[in-house]
């Protein structure tokens, strides 16, 4: 109750915004632990100056006093003035780190130590030139497919002694499409369309099926199966066995054609969209009423991916 408060209090004070400038409404300001300790030190300090009308202790207790109070003016200002702006943000399949890009800018004057991120995880520091800006790149463990839409990012500054921390909770509207992990396993897939597949039948096509081409780049999805070792003891890189693709006819990824659960079904789906667009096979994507025309090249395998991120309402 009082988390869902807090956020419709949050979501009222500073809106989501692809960017955000930090100011007087934007910023919260508290003494951090050591600023506590030091303002409880302060006490004992000036009831010894005043019990024994000693001046050097009440100029000690006075000086550091004032050094408290200069403090909350330079914790705020280093946070105070800031924009923050979202960046690119990239596709990945499950399983894999989401990058969030980040941009800080400054609002005319240096800003140092900004610690930004998603707690409980480590924040990332960095420090904004005078006039200048600096790029973060904030990472995310997947967990499921679908949009990712993390919660509002922390944006603190402790500079410059650590007495007091200035903070704010912004929301810069990211988002990020994360596809199915992809899955190794024998398809079967229906060559045509329309009423062929039922006199055609289903053909069933495995690692290995079809005539060995030659060596290509690894990409993500590829077979283990299919490493070419001998070219990565070399230092040559990370190369897989190519295979000669199916061709004069284009064949259909059906999802009723698949025994298992929904996601291991998407998963081997989302293994043979990779292996077909790596070959240059046209194919076509099937998911209940829902289909993606044969095709091929990366604007095919993009909308095949998302389709498959997105399927059954994947949030």
């Amino acid at each position: 109750m009082l988390q869902a408060r807090w956020d419709r209090w949050l979501a009222r004070r500073i809106p989501p915004a692809s960017q955000v400038r930090l100011d007087q409404r934007r910023i919260f300001i508290l003494p951090t632990r050591a600023g506590l300790a030091f303002g409880v030190a302060l006490v004992p300090m000036l009831l010894v100056a005043i019990n024994y009308q000693n001046s050097l202790a009440y100029a000690l207790t006075f000086l550091l006093l004032s050094v408290f109070l200069v403090a909350i003016l330079h914790t705020y200002r280093n946070l105070g003035g800031l924009r923050l702006k979202a960046g690119g943000c990239a596709p990945v399949f499950l399983g894999e780190q989401a990058h969030f890009r980040v941009t800080l800018e400054s609002g005319g004057r240096e800003h140092q130590a900004i610690a930004v991120g998603w707690p409980p995880q480590p924040l990332q520091l960095a420090d904004v030139p005078a006039n200048g800006a600096a790029d973060l790149e904030l990472h995310l463990p997947t967990q499921r497919r679908g949009w990712l839409r993390p919660r509002r990012l922390r944006v603190e500054s402790r500079f410059p002694v650590g007495l007091l921390v200035a903070w704010s909770w912004v929301d810069l509207d990211l988002a990020l499409l994360v596809y199915p992990r992809p899955l190794e396993g024998d398809l079967p897939l229906q060559p045509g369309s329309g009423d062929d597949q039922g006199e055609e039948g289903a053909l069933a096509l495995g690692a290995g099926a079809d005539d060995y081409q030659g060596l290509r780049s690894y990409q993500p999805g590829d077979s283990r199966r299919r490493l070419h070792w001998k070219a990565y003891s070399r230092g040559q890189g990370l190369f897989v066995k190519e295979f000669a693709a199916l061709a004069g006819r284009d064949f259909w990824l059906d999802l009723a054609q698949l025994d298992g659960d929904l996601e291991h079904r998407l998963g081997l789906l989302c293994h043979w969209v990779l292996q077909f667009s790596a070959r240059g096979q046209p194919f076509g994507l099937r998911l209940g009423a829902q289909e993606v025309p044969p095709d091929s090249g990366d604007v095919h395998r993009e909308a095949c991916l998302r389709a498959l991120a997105l399927f059954g309402g994947g949030q």
